[in-house]
């Protein structure tokens, strides 16, 4: 293959970016209810540049990541912890597993007017629905995880008489760990989008989601799409960073298949 075709090749996935680019700028000069909706290049570079330098943008985007990390510590560690109890004990899991599944059916926006009434519109109404959101990946991942542990792995732990808490960490959480780390995977993406998402409903304090709310009751289009930009941006970067976590937390895999 020549040079010229290698290079073509590796270019195609930034063709159609490319193109939608071009259209998009050509649309922004087709009037000015057309430039309303898509903003001119200079005056997203213009929005950019105030954004930053304003430190706006910095202060909203690092309350945005932290509260999606503390909503998701407490999401996904409770899922965890509640999906090995239920996996463990067959008596629990019989009790729980229909509120579970029931509680699952309501969408998230649904637990809105309750927030209301409980916890108001601040952080603690906010924390709540991140950590709904990534509750339940983690909590089935774990729990279909640990469920699938062949059995022959258990019996091993029983002849080589290891405690029910060494039989854990050695053999049933190894075992479960892919499908541990896919729930987890889950977790974090539908915590950004939540955190966002109740930014924008509970538009109150810092965060990217209430900045899109300010810019758009004030005809900022150009800060709502560096808004939407960042947001993709981040919750596509973290999503490959927690893939290369999860490749490097399972490397053991390929050492034990050669």
């Amino acid at each position: 293959m020549s040079l010229f075709a290698e290079r073509l090749r590796k270019g195609k996935p930034l063709v159609l970016p490319l193109l939608l680019l071009v259209l998009w700028q050509w649309l922004s000069g087709q009037g000015p209810a057309y430039a309303m909706v898509f903003v001119p290049a200079g005056q997203m570079l213009a929005g950019i540049d105030e954004l930053l330098s304003s430190g706006e943008l910095g202060h909203a985007l690092a309350a945005s990541v932290s509260r999606m990390s503390l909503g998701l510590a407490i999401g996904a560690g409770s899922g965890f912890a509640l999906a090995v109890a239920t996996a463990s004990l067959r008596p629990l899991d019989r009790a729980l597993t229909p509120v579970l599944n029931a509680v699952r059916q309501v969408p998230l926006l649904g637990w809105a007017p309750l927030l209301g009434l409980w916890l108001g519109n601040g952080e603690p109404a906010k924390l709540f629905v991140i950590a709904m959101a990534a509750f339940f990946p983690t909590l089935l991942g774990t729990y279909e995880g640990l469920r699938g542990v062949d059995r022959r792995y258990r019996e091993l732990a029983a002849i080589s008489k290891l405690s029910p808490w060494q039989g854990f960490v050695q053999v049933s959480l190894p075992a479960a760990s892919p499908n541990v780390l896919t729930g987890v995977s889950q977790s974090l993406a539908v915590a950004w989008m939540a955190a966002v998402g109740t930014e924008l409903l509970f538009a109150a304090g810092l965060g990217l989601g209430t900045l899109m709310f300010t810019a758009e009751t004030g005809a900022r289009m150009d800060v709502v799409l560096v808004c939407v930009a960042v947001i993709g941006v981040l919750g596509y970067t973290l999503s490959r960073l927690f893939e290369w976590l999860a490749h490097w937390l399972l490397r053991w895999r390929d050492a034990v298949s050669t």
